[in-house]
């Protein structure tokens, strides 16, 4: 086993494009000294490897085992400073923090109007991008300076410097109370999940209103504005206020539609922002929103201008894809899907280790929906097996339930009767051990724990029970959630009209769509 410093490395180096192993190997380089260095033979055997193998490493010779993880942080040091040093990532911060790096020396130095020309250019870039934290630094560095070096307009200065400071630090006080609120709802929503029921509204609103800061949104930044929308769309999501969260959220990106230059300031808040629109226009069923807000997306992540990194490339992967299934989903064009999964799972491969696993299921799961919505049962039982026997994968628990029911459909879709009546049995079990269930998910228990007493001329009898019993469901605040996992409601009215699953939803979409248009038609 190797721990988790030598993994970090290990990772970092395969991080790294071309461009930036050769760079690396240039910096090293600079001086003859270093060109047969240790750290130099560690990073290229690094590189050849496709495991980490300390073992492999000490038989090469490159170092004993003593000295070992030393050489190692100090090759990851190395990478790290090579990498600050390349124009790809030199971004906003990067030029703000040179610059204080610079105003630093110069203090130092005790060439004080030298330290205070380079700290007035780092706040004028920090101004200018919104970058108020690195601002607030900026300033308190100049009073430092002001309180040795005295210049000829001092209370004017000492005027401008504390009314800028304590500006800031009011500014940056609420960016941080507004980002706290944001972390605990997550928080939330990863260990309780989505409120079921007007108690558990009633708390997290309580909660919610008491940590929210009073403040007049006009007289907020463009970061502060968008962690106030990020916090409003976290409440209006976990209390499953769609709507709510579908106006905050087109707020968000609204701001990033005002300020254009700022998509590549903050790319993480873009892409996060317009995700959280996909999910909430889905949410309501919107599909003609969705696919314009999506294309939108699209061209923004693929065109030369938007800021490319590993980070951004990863995050710009899983967005773009799950919300193409969305899509898929919303329109009823199941057979349109098969073009992309080669390109999910390619992608899945190559952002393996910059993606949360979980993010990794979801993407299995919503391949699972498209081949059993084409009746492809045995290649949908096969992704689905990827989520259920990952035992190391936290996913929601909602997440699992489902899973394990459309495994459990799928298998009986697909005759596979030899060891049905075992999988009924560990899907009951599983769902029993569920804790908190919601009311889809008891009838959904129910039904499945009938299933082995059901003889083959009442089936179509008890679906049409449960079609009854789940339809009520459908619009209840606390409820609906469930049918976008699965829709379960479509399967059952394709067993009961003989229909393929795929025609049944695609006649909802075309119906939902028309309703669309005419709506906006009437707006």
């Amino acid at each position: 086993m190797t721990n988790d410093v030598k993994d970090n490395l290990f990772v970092l180096v395969k991080s790294l494009t071309k461009s930036e192993k050769r760079q690396f190997k240039l910096f090293v380089g600079r001086m003859h000294s270093n060109e047969d260095s240790k750290f130099l033979n560690l990073f290229n055997q690094l590189e050849k490897m496709d495991n980490y193998d300390e073992k492999i490493i000490l038989e090469k010779g490159i170092v004993s085992k003593q000295q070992l993880s030393n050489l190692k942080a100090h090759l990851y040091k190395q990478i790290l400073i090579s990498l600050r040093l390349n124009p790809v990532h030199k971004n906003i911060r990067l030029k703000i923090r040179s610059q204080i790096d610079f105003a630093t020396i110069l203090y130092q130095k005790g060439l004080y109007k030298q330290s205070l020309k380079a700290l007035e250019k780092a706040k004028n870039i920090a101004y200018k991008y919104d970058e108020k934290t690195s601002a607030y630094e900026i300033v308190e560095f100049e009073k430092l300076i002001e309180s040795q070096y005295i210049t000829r307009s001092m209370s004017n200065r000492t005027k401008e410097l504390t009314t800028q400071s304590d500006y800031l630090r009011k500014q940056n006080d609420i960016s941080s109370r507004l980002s706290n609120i944001s972390l605990k709802l997550y928080e939330k929503l990863i260990k309780v999940g989505y409120v079921k029921s007007d108690e558990d509204y009633k708390k997290l609103t309580k909660f919610f209103y008491s940590r929210m800061p009073k403040m007049k949104i006009d007289n907020l930044g463009f970061k502060e504005q968008i962690l106030y929308y990020k916090a409003w769309v976290w409440y209006s999501l976990i209390t499953q206020d769609f709507l709510s969260s579908y106006k905050y959220a087109s707020k968000w990106v609204a701001m990033f539609e005002k300020n254009p230059e700022m998509i590549n300031i903050h790319p993480v808040f873009y892409l996060k922002g317009t995700n959280y629109l996909l999910e909430a226009l889905t949410l309501i069923k919107y599909p003609v929103k969705f696919k314009k807000t999506l294309i939108q997306l699209i061209n923004n992540i693929e065109s030369n201008d938007f800021q490319k990194n590993q980070n951004t490339s990863s995050l710009s992967f899983l967005y773009k894809y799950n919300n193409l299934f969305n899509l898929y989903a919303l329109e009823g064009n199941f057979e349109e899907s098969l073009n992309i999964i080669p390109d999910v799972l390619e992608g899945i491969k190559k952002n393996k280790d910059l993606i949360d696993p979980t993010h990794i299921m979801l993407l299995y799961y919503k391949i699972g929906c498209m081949y059993f919505a084409l009746d492809d049962y045995e290649k949908c039982i096969v992704y689905l097996d990827k989520i259920i026997k990952d035992k190391n994968v936290k996913m929601r628990e909602d997440l699992q339930c489902f899973t394990r029911i459309l495994n459990l459909m799928a298998h009986y879709e697909a005759g596979y009767d030899y060891h049905l009546d075992k999988i009924i049995r560990d899907t009951y079990k599983y769902l029993l051990k569920m804790n908190d269930l919601h009311e889809v998910q008891k009838a959904l228990l129910k039904y499945v724990r009938s299933l082995e007493n059901i003889y083959p001329h009442d089936i179509k009898d008890s679906l049409k029970n449960l079609y009854k019993e789940l339809k009520k469901f459908e619009d209840d605040p606390y409820e609906k959630r469930s049918f976008l996992y699965l829709d379960v409601l479509s399967y059952l009215e394709s067993k009961i009209k003989a229909k393929p699953l795929r025609h049944i939803i695609r006649e909802k979409a075309i119906s939902l769509n028309r309703k669309e248009k005419q709506s906006i038609k009437h707006s």
